[in-house]
């Protein structure tokens, strides 16, 4: 379980962060501290894994803080979150171990993305013990970019154009569940085709699939998670 600590004065801001925290992990632990000396406390009671640390607060810049706690051996990591855009402070952060960097304002997208890769990286180090090189560059390491990136394959049976062709009919369905009969139907493919597409887009995170029980045989719905689109670019690209 994720445990954050947003140290933030401005109460607005701060609030903002922890919605953003709650829609990419429901299941994370935060706290807010308004000033570094209520930061500090927290530390001192709470185990935390990351901050979301402000540089510009009105008792303590947030690079000073960062770099005690650092010297003191404090085990947490630490994203910042600021309107500081100066070079200098950005190498500073980075210095003294932050793991991000986000420069307000900034979109959803880019905060997502940061938590998520903070959460992978947390549970590559909580799942090992003893990290051979492979595993760490397989974790961390970004292709080489004189390598053209694989382009990853459909499982057997589903072929691009019949995916889009799909994707596209679940656009009908935005915010509203629907059954591997509803795509059927629309896309005029037979279920049987459908429901192996579906099963994949779930594997995928692209849908949401409950079963439901009524009269008859138990019926699969599923819900269009439309961000998670993106996941699927090195499939149909």
């Amino acid at each position: 379980m994720l445990k954050i600590l947003i140290v933030e004065d401005d109460p607005m801001v701060a609030q903002i962060n922890r919605q953003f925290i709650e829609k990419v992990d429901e299941s994370a632990v935060i706290e807010i501290a308004n000033n570094v000396k209520e930061a500090m406390t927290i530390l001192d009671e709470k185990e935390i894994n990351l901050l979301l640390l402000d540089i510009y607060m009105p008792e303590e810049n947030g690079l000073t803080f960062l770099k005690y706690i650092r010297e003191q051996g404090y085990k947490v990591d630490a994203i910042l979150i600021t309107a500081a855009s100066d070079v200098e402070d950005i190498q500073t952060a980075f210095r003294y171990g932050a793991v991000d960097y986000l420069i307000k304002p900034f979109e959803f997208d880019r905060f997502k993305q940061s938590l998520l890769k903070y959460k992978q990286g947390l549970t590559f180090y909580n799942s090992n013990q003893h990290i051979k090189q492979a595993d760490i560059d397989a974790a961390f390491m970004n292709k080489d970019t004189n390598v053209q990136p694989e382009h990853k394959k459909l499982p057997k049976g589903v072929t691009k154009e019949t995916l889009q062709v799909i994707i596209e009919k679940m656009n009908n369905f935005e915010g509203k569940e629907f059954s591997t009969d509803d795509i059927s139907k629309i896309a005029n493919i037979s279920r049987v085709s459908v429901r192996k597409y579906l099963k994949f887009l779930t594997d995928k995170e692209i849908l949401e699939e409950s079963l439901t029980y009524g009269i008859g045989r138990p019926i699969y719905l599923y819900k269009f998670k439309k961000d998670n689109l993106k996941d699927l670019k090195d499939y149909i690209d």
